[in-house]
């Protein structure tokens, strides 16, 4: 009953039916186009940060490197280029959900997404946005979400860009991006391969790092043909396939190797009138694995996962400042694998969204929504966001959800030791921001406290002697995170400093400890100089200590630095070379416990763009 009212209350907001003001689809298009519009329509009580095509291009070898040196989140590496996971605010790696453009592309059968299986340099851009989004993003979107997209450029234009890199520890490095289009064709491609042999030296002892060779090849493919001002179609296609050897730790040796591919596709109808806007998609998403626990015999685990989901998005205005949206989706997701039968889920949301733009200062949005899914039940989540500016450089900035993370196939269905008893994390979150905003200074602050309950975690088993995944911990996080920029030009002189810190606080409310691989203290910063064709940078990153069982980890300091010099040619022809050189101090440092990361390595590119 609960559910068919859910269901006759979506179907009459979507009717509803007021008069409004004309509004011209030209000056709308953009929202045609955009495949996140949620992002950008109702996110303004959120903080947001935007990592641009240059940051993207510093930083192009995983998405890991881009977001560590970049952003507020924390990231544990099982050594470099292998599993790389998030802590978002002090939450764990299924509590970031990763969007590709508009949709929720963690994995069905673990709830992460590994950010070394993602090539930043197939991206236009790279967007942060902290704080629970589980109302627009669905399970996961807890602490945060990382978002995806490719943009389409709707003109007549022809452009390259090709990059050969090679590096320390034999690591070689080719990307390749194309854009072309007219007025109503736009389609965009990219490459990106790097392979290493990784075999990089333990500081202060006689080893290197054994069995760590990796190779993954990333290719994007993206379509978008404008059939009038009122109608578009786009076709995003992204195929990942990754070989990577997992590499031994400083008591334990490993002869294992891990393939995984993913493939994502999607097809996109938006079409907008002077009285409603509507988007449909339609996507497939496949991700697979095989793993050797000793590569040179040919017994492995397999295992995949499918999902299918049709989605519409129909937001209807009845003036300039007032909308509601209705977001309704129905996916259908199986798997297979060695260590779980056969399971299916079939899930279908409903999402209500009210912007309303109160005053030309005053902005807010009310978000509902709830799941009905096959296999377990789920709870109603909510949010509510505003955006004040106060005076006309400060803008104050308040949200406050409801979130959740549903168990994964892994979670219900693992043998042994699955647990089809699992009820799904809830969380709560409140959030103030503080923006500021000077023709070359932005700055940020934001105040956070997070509070969750039934946390899934898998503990042994003493009856059965097997691991298994139960609702038995509860936890708070609180902190707050600031973010400075600040640009300068002085004649052909260009000065770009940026800096952000975090302090985050967390605790484990059955135990009374803090949780594990959180650092209190985080920061980064970035220095760069232009002058013509010349352009030098440098990182920094400090990470304070994380609690592991039984001890402490150690913080650290790492920097890196490098060189740029652009060589333009009387034609569109030009040529870019970079050098730069990683952990430039040569620090012995560690992400997880006994995995010692890279020391000092160099990287040299070769960038051409026509």
């Amino acid at each position: 009953m609960k559910t068919i009212k859910l269901i006759l209350l979506v179907l009459l907001f979507g009717s509803m039916a007021q008069a409004q003001i004309s509004t011209d689809s030209i000056q709308q298009l953009d929202e045609v186009i955009l495949s996140d519009v949620k992002l950008k329509r109702f996110a303004n009580g959120y903080k947001l940060t935007v990592l641009g095509d240059s940051i993207l291009k510093k930083n192009n070898t995983s998405l890991t490197d881009v977001l560590r040196y970049n952003s507020n989140i924390y990231f544990k590496e099982n050594g470099y280029g292998m599993v790389s996971s998030a802590s978002f605010r002090g939450t764990n790696a299924s509590q970031t959900a990763v969007i590709w453009n508009g949709i929720n592309i963690n994995s069905q059968l673990t709830g992460q997404v590994d950010f070394n299986t993602i090539s930043s340099s197939n991206y236009d851009n790279i967007s942060i946005r902290s704080g629970g989004g589980s109302v627009q993003y669905g399970s996961g979107a807890i602490g945060g979400t990382v978002h995806l997209a490719n943009d389409f450029k709707f003109e007549r234009h022809l452009d390259h860009r090709v990059q050969l890199g090679y590096g320390s520890f034999d690591t070689k490095n080719t990307t390749y991006n194309g854009s072309f289009g007219n007025k109503r064709w736009s389609v965009n491609l990219g490459l990106a391969y790097v392979d290493s042999e990784n075999d990089y030296r333990f500081l202060g002892t006689d080893r290197r790092n054994e069995n760590g060779a990796f190779n993954n090849l990333d290719l994007n493919f993206n379509v978008g043909y404008l059939f009038s001002e009122k109608d578009v179609l786009k076709v995003y296609h992204q195929n990942f396939k990754s070989d990577r050897e997992f590499s031994a730790t400083l008591l334990a040796p490993s002869n294992s190797r891990y393939d995984s591919h993913d493939f994502r596709s999607m097809v996109e109808w938006a079409h907008i009138t002077d009285t409603y806007t509507s988007s449909l998609k339609a996507v497939h998403l496949l991700e697979k694995f095989t793993y050797f626990e000793n590569k040179t015999l040919g017994n492995s685990s397999r295992g995949h996962a499918n999902t299918w989901l049709i989605k519409n998005h129909f937001k209807r205005e009845f003036s300039r400042r007032l909308a509601l949206s209705v977001i309704t989706d129905y996916s259908y997701i199986t798997a297979e694998g060695n260590s779980f039968d056969d399971p299916k889920r079939n899930a279908f949301s409903a999402t209500a969204i009210l912007s309303h733009r109160a005053t030309n200062k005053l902005q807010y949005n009310l978000n509902i929504r709830k799941d009905v899914i096959s296999d377990f039940e789920s709870p109603i989540v909510f949010s509510g966001d505003l955006s004040y500016q106060l005076l006309k450089p400060y803008t104050l900035k308040f949200n406050a959800s409801k979130n959740f993370r549903v168990p994964t196939f892994n979670d219900l269905y693992w043998n042994p030791g699955g647990n089809l008893d699992l009820n799904p994390e809830e969380s709560y979150q409140i959030d103030l921001g503080h923006e500021l905003k000077f023709s070359n200074i932005d700055f940020k602050l934001n105040m956070f406290y997070i509070e969750t309950s039934d946390l899934i975690q898998w503990r042994p088993n003493s009856m059965t002697g097997f691991w298994n995944p139960v609702n038995v911990a509860n936890a708070k996080h609180y902190g707050f995170e600031a973010e400075l920029g600040i640009s300068k030009k002085i004649k052909a002189h260009n000065l770009l400093l940026s800096t952000s810190y975090s302090y985050t606080e967390t605790e484990d409310i059955e135990k009374n400890q803090r949780l594990f691989y959180v650092p209190l203290h985080k920061v980064n910063a970035s220095f760069s100089y232009n002058y013509r064709v010349f352009t030098a940078f440098y990182q920094h990153l400090y990470n304070g200590e994380v609690e592991i069982i039984g001890d402490t980890l150690e913080g650290f300091d790492v920097g890196n630095f490098g060189l740029s010099f652009s060589i333009p040619t009387k034609k569109k022809l030009s040529y870019i070379a970079d050098f730069r050189i990683n952990n430039i101090y040569d620090t012995y440092y560690e992400n997880v416990a006994l995995r010692p990361m890279p020391n000092r390595n160099f990287n040299l590119k070769l960038t051409l763009k026509f």
